[in-house]
């Protein structure tokens, strides 16, 4: 089956909102489906690697103590015991405790990408992506990054997403809960579901789509 080659035009809005021409990009990159089922694999993933992991519990060799065998072997009548610090003595060991691990995975090259491409679909569908021509501030402040964000006509949650890290940007969004600047290298599903608005620019969603349609690595 032959490759999907349609593209799908997207309007360009300046800091302003102000119309800033369009952007072709592939449909197989903003045209969906959305896959949910892809989507919750992808977060469960993403969670999963965030996990410190760092969970102990000592087993009867760790808890220290118990080295004397507490009676004789036989002749008092009482069951054996070899230590007291024994799993079923109090203050014993615990048996099959949780013990440090690691519990990231990693889905595979192709299912990541379709899942990537599946929110963004999402997102598009919803009206929720606004892909400005550019984003400069005039200085590094929280203030300046509200104002930005009420020129675009921005409410709730957004995510800023550009071609490559922006220091200004994301000193600016520091102090805002419910703002976070990514470059695109960084984008991935957990922060794209996380908030409401997906912002990007267009220099940002042409190596995006490049990216996704295999034709950049």
């Amino acid at each position: 089956m032959s490759a999907d080659t349609s593209s799908m035009s997207v309007p360009v809005v300046s800091q302003s909102r102000a119309a800033a021409g369009s952007i072709e990009v592939p449909s197989a990159v903003l045209g969906g489906p959305v896959n949910e089922g892809l989507l919750h694999e992808m977060v469960k993933s993403q969670l999963a690697s965030r996990r410190a992991g760092t969970h102990m519990t000592k087993t009867k060799g760790l808890v220290s103590g118990g080295g004397k065998k507490p009676w004789k072997q036989k002749g008092t009548g009482r069951a054996r015991a070899g230590s007291s610090r024994s799993p079923i003595w109090a203050g014993g060991g615990t048996i099959f405790g949780p013990q440090p691990r690691d519990y990231s995975y990693q889905l595979p090259k192709s299912a990541r990408k379709a899942a990537l491409r599946s929110v963004l679909a999402a997102r598009h569908g919803e009206g929720k992506l606004v892909v400005v021509d550019a984003l400069k501030l005039a200085e590094p402040k929280t203030k300046q990054m509200v104002e930005c964000l009420k020129g675009l006509g921005i409410e709730g949650s957004a995510l800023v997403v550009t071609a490559s890290p922006d220091e200004g940007l994301s000193r600016a969004s520091r102090n805002l809960a419910k703002v976070k600047v990514l470059p695109v290298l960084g984008l991935n599903v957990y922060d794209v579901l996380k908030h409401q608005t997906l912002i990007i620019t267009r220099d940002a969603l042409e190596q995006l789509s490049a990216r996704l349609t295999g034709e950049a690595a």
